[in-house]
């Protein structure tokens, strides 16, 4: 039976049809859109909180909610958040340039150690070395000086699986130190005993000066403690320890890893790790 009346004229909207569908875009910064409601016309210049800030042609700025109600060239959108970034991954890389590796618990120390002169030089090993050193189950000791090292290495007694390396600063041709290394050799536990250092006045020096805004490390005058004349010269307050404690701590601060430190160093301080990893003999 056929319906005379025909179909229910509420059924369908007839201005459907004439009536744009949103689409929806990421809210770009730099991207320009306008607030319908409004009739606000700006750049994105900030997407956070659920909210786009906008920026008119006179440099106004307001804020408006994240959603649909944008017109984009004219037709409607609707304006999404950008997509979250990943976290950072993990670094791949020790500050001493090594392959990080992840999970992995300290190794139990082992009988051979690394020696080195004194507190700083323990404090930057550790800084740019320490995770290599955890791996491999190296311990790192400070001396306070090297005057007695033929009889802080016999006190040792270095041996088959129980190596000591030293590093020792300025250790030039002529100088006393080069002296303490040369009698370490001939003595007892020479054979496992390696001593070697870097030709800089101190630890200090073994930092890149271009990392403390320098383009050379200061030339300090014979007779002048040279850290407390480095400081003087620098314009860093020199007056006790507290204020070279705290000159330490600045220069310390400026490393970042084992680029930031001179190859004098670094070349040294793997070697000294390499000779007391080595398997027993």
């Amino acid at each position: 039976m056929n319906d005379r009346y025909g179909s229910d004229v509420l059924a369908s909207d007839p201005h459907s049809r004439r009536r744009p569908k949103s689409t929806k875009r990421v809210a770009e910064i730099g991207l320009v859109v306008e607030d319908a409601q409004s009739g606000y016309v700006g750049a994105i210049v900030g997407v956070e909180y659920g909210a786009i800030k906008l920026e008119d042609r006179h440099g106004r700025r307001k804020s408006f909610p994240l959603g649909p109600g944008y017109l984009l060239d004219g037709k409607p959108v609707i304006l999404n958040p950008p997509p979250r970034r990943p976290a950072p991954k993990a670094p791949t890389r020790t500050a001493s340039g090594s392959v990080a590796v992840a999970n992995v618990r300290a190794r139990t120390a082992l009988a051979s150690r690394i020696y080195v002169e004194g507190r700083h030089d323990a404090e930057l090993v550790e800084q740019v070395w320490g995770d290599d050193l955890r791996i491999e189950g190296v311990v790192v000791e400070y001396l306070g000086g090297v005057d007695d090292l033929a009889a802080i290495v016999a006190e040792f007694r270095p041996g088959p699986g129980r190596r000591l390396g030293v590093l020792v600063d300025h250790l030039v041709r002529g100088s006393k130190e080069a002296r303490f290394a040369a009698d370490v050799a001939r003595g007892p536990g020479g054979a496992h005993t390696l001593v070697v250092g870097h030709p800089f006045i101190d630890i200090w020096q073994a930092v890149k000066p271009a990392r403390i805004g320098a383009t050379a490390w200061p030339v300090v005058p014979r007779g002048v403690d040279w850290k407390h004349g480095v400081c003087d010269a620098l314009g860093w307050p020199h007056r006790d320890q507290a204020d070279i404690a705290r000159a330490w701590q600045r220069i310390r601060g400026s490393v970042r890893d084992w680029t930031d430190l001179e190859p004098e160093l670094i070349g040294r301080v793997e070697e000294l790790i390499d000779f007391v990893t080595q398997p027993a003999d």
